[in-house]
C-alpha cells in the first residue's frame, strides 16, 4: 500500500471542496479573529491510499463551510462544531475511474481521546455520466481548535481491507 496525492476524480467533491474553499475566503472578509487562521487549504486537503487499482479519497469540510445545495445534496446540517467527512472509493486509472460500492467505517478521535465511529452513509449522483458516482458522508461533532485523528476502513467484496490514516486540523470559522 502506497500514500501518494492525486486529482480528484469526482465532480460532486470538486464541487464540494471549491464550495467550502470559496466559503473560507467570504467567511473571513471584514472580521478580525483572536485565532490564528487555518492554514490556506489545509482543510480541502484531502488524504489518499491506492490498494492496488483501487483509490479511497477523503476529505474534512466544516459543514458551514458548505452551499446549502451541497448540504442538501449530502443530506447534512450545516452547523458550527461539525465537518463533514467524505470518501470516495474508484478504481482504474486517474483518469477513468469508476465508483465502487463499498463498506466504509470510520472512527474520529480528538486531542482528549474522545472518539466517534460510526458507518458511512452512501450518497450516489445519479445525474452524471454512467455508472453513478457514489461518495460515503458523514459528520463528527468537534470543538475547534482542535486536531482529528481519522481512522478509515474500506471493505470490498472479494479484497482485503483498504485502511486511511490521516490528522486534520480544524479551526473556528
Amino acid at each position: 500500500m502506497r500514500n501518494h496525492r492525486s486529482r480528484i476524480a469526482s465532480a460532486p467533491l470538486r464541487a464540494l471542496l471549491a464550495t467550502a474553499l470559496l466559503g473560507a475566503i467570504v467567511a473571513g472578509c471584514g472580521r478580525e479573529s483572536s485565532t490564528p487562521p487555518a492554514p490556506q487549504g489545509h482543510a480541502m486537503e484531502e488524504a489518499t491510499v491506492r490498494a492496488g487499482d483501487v483509490t479511497v479519497r477523503a476529505s474534512v469540510v466544516p459543514t458551514t463551510r458548505l452551499g446549502e445545495a451541497v448540504a442538501r445534496q449530502y443530506g447534512i446540517e450545516r452547523e458550527p462544531g461539525r465537518v463533514l467527512v467524505l470518501v470516495g472509493v474508484r478504481k482504474g486509472p486517474e483518469n477513468d475511474e469508476v465508483a465502487l460500492p463499498a463498506q466504509v467505517r470510520m472512527q474520529a478521535s480528538d486531542l482528549r481521546g474522545v472518539a466517534e465511529r460510526q458507518v458511512l452513509r452512501e450518497v450516489r449522483d445519479e445525474t452524471g455520466p454512467q455508472p453513478a458516482l457514489i461518495d460515503y458522508v458523514g459528520t463528527v461533532k468537534v470543538t475547534p481548535p482542535d486536531t482529528l485523528r481519522f481512522d478509515i476502513q474500506v471493505e470490498l467484496d472479494g479484497q482485503a481491507p483498504i485502511r486511511l490514516l490521516f490528522n486534520r486540523d480544524v479551526f473556528p470559522d
